[in-house]
């Protein structure tokens, strides 16, 4: 049995086609996965001096919280960290912008 030979698509990475990249600046809008609303934040953690805190210093290595990357919806409450996150161009990001009826500088 002869030695087996690797296929030439393999060696060249695949039959991969270049993704369309958009030109210009690209703007990322996160939303909320339950009622939609862009507004979300990351979840911060408790008081400082709260007993949650000395205890979370204590048991983490590095001082890490346990909700670290976590996000919460103002709207709806939810909290999470399945974040929906759009990125649109200038042009989309602009009309986007004016549908929710924010002012443009």
């Amino acid at each position: 049995m002869g030695k087996i030979k690797t296929p030439d698509w393999v060696l060249n990475g695949g039959e991969k086609k270049p993704k369309k990249k958009p030109e210009g600046k690209l703007f990322k809008v996160r939303k909320c996965p339950e009622c939609g609303s862009d507004d979300v934040g990351v979840v911060l953690t408790g008081e400082e001096g709260s007993d949650e805190d000395e205890l979370l210093a204590t048991s983490s290595k590095r001082g890490q919280s346990k909700n670290r990357g976590e996000w919460e919806c103002k709207k709806c409450k939810w909290v999470g960290i399945d974040v929906k996150e759009e990125e649109l161009t200038e042009e989309e990001f602009m009309k986007y912008l004016d549908d929710k009826g924010e002012e443009v500088a």
